[in-house]
């Protein structure tokens, strides 16, 4: 890697050949001294009122309780955002010249620093787990592609693996030769040893006919249904197995779960800002472990000028481009520090909310919690009353739009299939096979809760099921 396109605020964004050019003294020195220092703590704690004012934007009436799909970003984050564009649409020169470069540093430094990462250049910002997924899964299918890999060895997922990061298995992996395992995640869940007990009956077909697993994609905490993955011991179990490469899909991690990359252990571990960590959309950071020699391979799937400068460098320039969500990172961690105990204070406030609601919940409808209060960080899965017949996704889609367009409720709703021959969950009334994914950020209210129990309660009261609801 060429260091100096690293550290220095240069780089032509219209793709001089050689990536170096001469410039005069400026913002990119500054941006450079900002990089290593922490954002600024405030003198008090957030208010209320202040705390309301942030997220005044959020459309009123609506009970957000789905901060796990999209995220949410506070007024001062995006006014920060406006500043970064307005500052590329009024000189795109100097911007590319003297600001991207340093600015994109300092958020990739300040990441490390919250991740345990060892060292920044271990540290690339890219859109989305999507594009994370791309960038690992491109190299193993290289792999199969250059006949270093044997036909039918396989990369482990779970079942319930995001359908964009199933997909690019199929077009990096399962096109060049390569197998898919799915390994089925147990739910409703009851502890770790049941997850583990799972991954490793997954490995063991993974390995039959002396096949190899070139790559495990393991969740942090699984979309839907959510659980909080034990991914340390999910990882060490790889290394005993002999598993090649450990990827692993933190998608709702970062500002849900403190996140140690090098106690986790992983090869690859990805994580979005825009989810839970208040920036908006997208970013999303890869880290990649130098030890395990495998970032010499890893390359950005838009290949640019800066093709072979290193990931951290690729990622950095993919052409013309807003790459405000990018560097706005400082900005989303002074919000963060406005809070009593900072990120960590509000992970554990939004997980001892987040179980408290969903207890609340399951009490009134007489249900269950999907999985126990230590397998679950800032979403919970909660049991919906039998009652409603929830029988497929066609169900589950009704009552979640029937939610929105009615009561202004928006929330998750999964369907889950009977396993065969085993006896799931009961109500007074029957099986349960709808859950909903509830959510805590620090916009939320009890009132959000209430608002959901009371609309589930009503259509109880009414024996309205779902085949009865109408299609928005």
């Amino acid at each position: 890697m060429d260091r100096r396109r690293d550290d220095d605020g240069g780089g032509d964004g219209h793709g001089s050949r050689n990536g170096t050019c001469r410039r005069e003294p400026g913002e990119g020195e500054r941006d450079r001294e900002r990089a290593g220092k922490k954002p600024r703590l405030p003198a008090a704690p957030i208010s209320g009122a202040e705390l309301r004012s942030e997220f005044s934007h959020h459309q009123r009436g609506v009970a957000r309780i789905n901060n796990g799909s999209f995220g949410s970003c506070p007024g001062s984050v995006l006014a920060a955002h406006r500043d970064w564009q307005l500052r590329f649409l009024q000189q795109p020169d100097e911007f590319y010249f003297n600001s991207l470069r340093g600015g994109i540093l300092r958020s990739r430094a300040l990441v490390k620093d919250l991740v345990n990462a060892d060292d920044a250049e271990e540290v690339s910002l890219v859109d989305n787990v999507t594009t994370a997924a791309a960038i690992v899964l491109q190299q193993v299918g290289r792999g199969f592609a250059e006949s270093r890999f044997e036909p039918g060895d396989a990369v482990l997922v779970f079942h319930c693996v995001f359908q964009a990061v199933k997909k690019s298995i199929q077009a990096y992996v399962a096109s060049a030769g390569g197998s898919i395992v799915e390994v089925e995640l147990p739910f409703p869940v009851s502890s770790n040893e049941q997850v583990i007990a799972a991954f490793r009956k997954g490995l063991e077909r993974g390995k039959k006919n002396g096949r190899r697993v070139r790559l495990a994609i393991i969740d942090h905490i699984t979309s839907m249904p959510s659980v909080l993955i034990p991914v340390k011991e999910l990882v060490k179990v790889c290394r005993e197995e002999g598993v090649d490469q450990v990827f692993v899909d933190a998608a709702h991690a970062i500002g849900s779960v403190e996140v140690d990359v090098q106690d986790i252990g992983a090869d690859f571990y990805v994580s979005n800002l825009h989810k839970w960590f208040f920036c908006p959309p997208s970013v999303a950071f890869l880290y990649c472990r130098k030890s395990s020699g495998l970032v010499s391979n890893m390359h950005h799937p838009v290949v640019t000028h800066e093709y072979g400068n290193g990931l951290p460098i690729e990622s950095a320039w993919v052409g013309t481009r807003d790459y405000s969500s990018q560097l706005v990172v400082p900005a989303a961690f002074e919000f963060v520090e406005r809070f009593e105990g900072g990120i960590q204070g509000i992970i554990k406030r939004n997980h001892e909310q987040v179980v408290k609601m969903g207890q609340m919940l399951a009490e009134s409808w007489g249900t269950n919690l999907g999985s126990p209060p230590e397998m679950c960080a800032s979403m919970i899965m909660v049991g919906l009353p039998s009652k409603l017949c929830i029988f497929g996704g066609e169900d589950a889609l009704r009552l979640r739009s029937y939610l929105r367009v009615n009561h202004g409720i928006e929330v998750p709703i999964h369907y889950q299939a009977p396993a065969d021959g085993v006896d799931g969950p009961r109500d007074k009334d029957g099986s349960i096979t709808g859950y909903a994914r509830i959510s805590h950020q620090v916009y939320n209210t009890e009132d959000d809760y209430f608002r959901f129990r009371d609309a589930i309660n009503q259509l109880v009261e009414n024996n309205v099921t779902c085949k009865m609801l109408p299609v928005e």
